[in-house]
């Protein structure tokens, strides 16, 4: 019987082997701390961690090095922040998407009274209104019905051929256009809201003109329950719209997302 031949590893090719998954780790650890859902602080550490090796294993061949870029010089510092910058901007565009979700949620509690009304937010860790977490579990929702997470490791699959490793230019017009999209997002959120802000400014209007009229109704007995109903049924009338609203504006994300890596923006089912 022959007998096993032992493996030889030599450690020039451990350095080779860290340096080529090195680079492709950072972007894709830039962008699971800002992506939708992997970024949560409810997923604990060491599973993102594991997730961004674990990409980076599958998205190695997709990643060229340039040859003589060290991990320890000046020139690879400076990639190394280059990468981790590309990867938080492709998460980021997406994560806005959700923030003006929860904007919206915020504007219609305050405006119904139930800013009172609290819950633990997943995503900071810190309390929101109810509703602002209503509507982050709506987008989720729809983020997750149109494939928005693998429309996003798409994005980042092909940003290591538009933007490559060591070579890609971040220059002012790219963070420029990262805080335009994230202005016109929140007021797209803020339109989303809007329907339902009018109304109860409307009924709040109303309570007014009848507190005038019969000064000795309790408003605050009377006043906060009309505007409480009146919000629910505002909110379960309009739900269609809503969900067509936020379902736009997930497809409207992803697309910045795609185009912010250079390619041309992937058809969503």
């Amino acid at each position: 019987m022959a007998a096993i031949q032992p493996i030889m590893i030599d450690a020039a090719d451990v350095s080779r082997w860290v340096a080529r998954l090195w680079w492709p780790v950072l972007r894709i650890g830039g962008f699971v701390l800002t992506a939708p859902i992997a970024s949560e602080s409810t997923i604990p550490a060491p599973v993102k961690i594991a997730l961004s090796i674990a990409l980076a294993f599958i998205l190695s061949p997709l990643a060229p090095v340039p040859a003589g870029l060290s991990i320890f010089s000046g020139a690879g510092v400076m990639a190394a922040a280059q990468e981790i910058l590309i990867g938080v901007a492709i998460g980021m565009v997406v994560q806005l998407t959700f923030e003006a979700l929860t904007f919206a949620g915020q504007s219609i509690s305050m405006s119904m009274g139930l800013g009172f009304a609290t819950l633990i937010d997943p995503q900071h860790g810190g309390d929101t209104p109810v509703l602002g977490q209503f509507f982050m579990i709506l987008g989720t929702l729809a983020y997750l019905a149109v494939d928005g997470h693998l429309v996003l490791i798409g994005a980042l699959a092909t940003s290591f051929k538009s933007l490559p490793i060591g070579g890609a230019n971040i220059d002012q017009h790219l963070l420029w256009s990262m805080g335009a999209w994230g202005a016109r997002i929140f007021e797209t959120g803020l339109l989303v809201a809007l329907p339902a802000v009018v109304s109860l400014i409307v009924v709040n209007l109303a309570l007014g003109v009848v507190t005038r009229a019969a000064p000795q109704l309790n408003l605050f007995g009377v006043g906060f329950t009309i505007t409480l109903m009146s919000g629910f049924l505002v909110l379960i009338v309009g739900l269609d719209g809503l969900m067509t609203g936020i379902s736009s504006l997930i497809h409207s994300a992803l697309s910045a997302a795609v185009d912010l890596v250079g390619s041309a923006p992937q058809p969503v089912h």
